[in-house]
């Protein structure tokens, strides 16, 4: 019998393949305020504190706002300590300043974009990511992700003006394994990892080159963490059926 792979070890939640997040700061989140209020408003707050969290590429800012609310968001680049920062729909289009994105002009270079209005901010938060305001439709705000997609989002989510700061963090090479071990340990991963086909097939369910030691890896997504290994929940794992292309040259058509 084998060893159990990675995944189900982890799945045990024993400390050697716990992730440390007890060392982390805070989530990087627009505080929870109502449509109404941010979107013909502004509310100022200033830049208290420029914190680094364990883990994470960018610096956090943490942000107190005059009503007495607070939060941490993603540090854009030009932002300083002590800065005035507006959250609102009449707030000006500054770096660092957060608006809704019926309100932000087309072309303008965003970051932390909320993916459905009010969850604080999802989209464009790793090191030097941005995402570019395409146009405003009536479906709603079209923009360019990093990845080059471009997607729909709700005119009220809200995003902050600028670019994440830290660009040019991945382009310094590690050149030794032990800073690479540390950064690993902060974000709670585990390092070295070894490649599934360099391993026998006793050990990992993909190590042979044999076709046949491989076995079916299909698990529901109500299994629990150490069983939920290969592919979860997959629906095309029966008999594969004929595309309508096929089924049309194999009838002659």
């Amino acid at each position: 019998m084998g060893k159990r792979i990675r995944v189900q070890r982890r799945g045990r939640g024993g400390p050697t393949f716990r992730a440390s997040t007890h060392k982390h700061v805070a989530p990087s989140q627009y505080p929870l305020t109502k449509i109404g209020e941010y979107a013909e408003t502004t509310t100022k707050g200033v830049i208290e504190d420029l914190v680094h969290d364990p883990g994470r590429g960018s610096p956090l800012a943490s942000i107190r706002f005059e009503n007495g609310q607070t939060c941490y968001n993603v540090v854009p680049e030009g932002v300083y300590l002590g800065q005035q920062i507006q959250m609102g729909g009449k707030a000006p289009v500054e770096v660092g300043n957060i608006l809704p994105a019926i309100k932000i002009p087309e072309g303008t270079m965003i970051c932390n974009i909320e993916l459905r209005r009010g969850d604080g901010g999802k989209i464009a938060k790793s090191s030097g990511a941005y995402a570019l305001v395409v146009t405003h439709t009536s479906q709603g705000t079209i923009i360019r992700l990093p990845s080059g997609k471009t997607k729909y989002i709700d005119d009220y989510c809200r995003a902050t003006i600028g670019v994440v700061s830290g660009a040019g963090r991945t382009e310094k090479p590690f050149l030794k394994s032990g800073p690479k071990f540390h950064l690993m340990k902060a974000k709670g991963h585990k390092y070295p990892r070894t490649r599934g086909r360099a391993m026998v097939a006793a050990v990992h369910p993909y190590g042979s080159s044999k076709r046949s030691a491989r076995k079916v890896t299909t698990t529901s997504h109500g299994a629990p963490p150490g069983q939920k290994v290969g592919l979860i929940a997959a629906r095309g794992a029966g008999r594969k059926k004929k595309s309508t292309r096929a089924a049309g040259i194999a009838e002659g058509l």
